[in-house]
């Protein structure tokens, strides 16, 4: 597996951080973990062509982590994408059905798809999906961040273990998700000194690794107050493994 940060920052507009979404390659596959507003761009300026998107998994419907769906629904109903794209897939919490909806809702037939090249899958949290993505098993779990927002864990056959949190809160359940992870990557909006409910600080996100047992954490998901040298020095005083400060268009491999 690879990740690429395709978006390490938030719905605040900055030059120099996307918002959030990451790459999973595995395998022949290609999942975007969230789609923030502008991702479909960035994917483009990193050589990813849209309809290589086998599936689209999303942490929760704050628009700075799901915006991006309108862009993808309209661009695969270009003809020359539809004529050639194959089947894929959009996953996410509760309310996802009704999301899309609502969309269509609004735009219409412009982002309707036929129902044999897209399908909608809502997870339920702390059940082990195993035919979703070839060679993968994906678990979930809540976050706290919203009533609905979940943290994945995929694991291949062969034991490696991914783990995404999206916006969290620090919690019990998410420490289990996380257990033994060859890469953790975790949400860490805000610094220590400036904590915002529903998200976490450096510290806590370094809490988090070391009682995970996290064998690599990748910090993502900055506002503009937490700068990278702030966000290092206060998360490595909580966890001594190896710590990935995220900036847009990293590769990290497991």
């Amino acid at each position: 597996m690879k990740i690429t940060v395709i978006g390490s920052g938030t719905g605040i507009p900055v030059w120099f951080r996307a918002s959030p979404s990451l790459v999973l390659s595995a395998g022949r596959q290609i999942y975007v973990l969230d789609l923030g507003p502008g991702t479909l761009r960035e994917l483009a300026r990193r050589g990813i062509s849209q309809e290589r998107i086998s599936g689209v998994l999303i942490t929760h419907f704050h628009p700075d982590h799901c915006a991006d769906l309108v862009h993808l629904l309209f661009a695969t109903r270009h003809p020359p994408v539809l004529k050639k794209r194959t089947p894929f897939f959009i996953a996410g919490p509760d309310g996802l059905k009704r999301l899309l909806t609502s969309l269509e809702q609004a735009y219409g037939q412009w982002i309707q798809l036929p129902e044999d090249l897209l399908t909608l899958v809502e997870l339920e949290p702390g059940i082990d999906i195993v035919d979703l993505c070839p060679q993968l098993t994906i678990r979930t779990v809540p976050t706290g961040h919203t009533p609905q927002s979940l943290a994945y864990r995929f694991q291949t056959l062969d034991g490696k273990a991914l783990v995404y949190t999206g916006d969290t809160v620090y919690s019990r359940e998410l420490i289990d998700l996380a257990k033994g992870a060859d890469l953790l990557i975790t949400e860490c909006s805000f610094p220590d000194e400036m904590p915002v409910e529903g998200h976490l600080t450096p510290s806590r996100a370094g809490d988090l690794a070391r009682e995970a047992g996290a064998k690599k954490l990748l910090l993502c998901h900055f506002y503009p107050e937490a700068t990278s040298h702030q966000v290092a020095l206060q998360c490595r005083a909580r966890y001594e493994g190896e710590l990935i400060v995220s900036t847009d268009g990293l590769d990290v491999y497991l």
